[in-house]
């Protein structure tokens, strides 16, 4: 695998300050959007394969990566983290794009390409966090604790992670020895380690994203997976929706998503974090979905 080394850039839109990862590349733009507490760092591995296709964008997501700390629910709505990527878009002077979104990224790729119809050129969807509000019985996550203000499952989860390490190795193997990160390649989990965590003036390194930050997407009623999932009927470009065989969410989700965009969902061997799992596997993937195969 080649090795050029992204160019981390950082804008300023709606007060905030925006950090991106640029590959580089031959061919159109492709934006790449990371799930929830992680950044973009975590798509270093498929980018340095697929900037032989496209231009390979990664943007931490306000909160996220060496993007702003936003910690306030009324800044962090799906909508919000679209305005920013759509803003990048502007300030890089690209028009036309390709879109892929895992997990949090993948709602707030739903909201991009249903607020920027004539801009996303195809869309692909794992996993995306976007779901009816009827559609919560039997699924982890039950519909009284999604709408409540009380605390998400995973939000709990998100405040007790530690935030201060004493180096990015110790990290890697305490993140690389359980789950669910133990599932991604070793290039995934570093490159997430290597960009989504600071250095610190004591020699200690710092996450990058505040796990109230996490917590807070997790918890928010503010502009979520109900609203983006609402926004899928404005969506016009051709569009892929996958999810993972062993994934702790429920397929309806993602059937109705597909469903609405004129497409069937698939279903791919892995966890919620499938991509990460199988380099090769994921170029295959996006390529032939992209329509870019050799």
């Amino acid at each position: 695998m080649t090795t050029n080394c992204p160019k981390q850039e950082i804008f300023n839109h709606d007060g905030l300050k925006i950090a991106w990862l640029d590959w580089g590349g031959d061919g159109e733009c492709l934006f790449l959007l990371h799930p929830n507490g992680f950044c973009a760092g975590v798509y270093n591995p498929l980018a340095q394969q697929l900037r032989s296709t496209f231009r390979v964008v990664a943007v931490d997501l306000r909160g996220h990566g060496a993007s702003e700390l936003v910690t306030d629910e009324a800044m962090l709505g799906n909508d919000d983290m679209a305005a920013d990527v759509l803003a990048l878009a502007d300030h890089l002077k690209i028009e036309n794009f390709y879109l892929l979104g895992v997990s949090l990224g993948g709602g707030v790729s739903i909201e991009i390409a249903a607020s920027a119809q004539e801009r996303v050129r195809e869309l692909m969807l794992i996993e995306a966090i976007a779901m009816p509000a009827d559609s919560f019985s039997g699924s982890p996550i039950e519909e009284e604790n999604f709408k409540s203000r009380g605390p998400h499952p995973l939000a709990v989860g998100a405040r007790k992670r530690r935030v201060i390490w004493p180096d990015r190795q110790t990290v890697i193997e305490s993140y690389g020895s359980r789950p669910p990160l133990n599932s991604l390649t070793d290039e995934a989990l570093e490159g997430y380690v290597r960009w989504g965590f600071n250095d610190r003036e004591d020699g200690q390194v710092e996450l990058a994203c505040n796990p109230e930050t996490e917590a807070v997407i997790f918890d928010s009623n503010r502009h979520g997976p109900i609203e983006s999932f609402n926004k899928l009927p404005l969506v016009k470009a051709p569009s892929s929706v996958l999810y993972g065989s062993e994934s702790d969410l429920d397929p309806i989700w993602f059937e109705k998503q597909a469903e609405i965009l004129g497409t069937k969902a698939e279903k791919i061997d892995g966890s919620h974090f499938f991509l990460f799992e199988d380099t090769e596997r994921a170029i295959e993937i996006i390529c032939s979905h992209f329509g870019k195969e050799d």
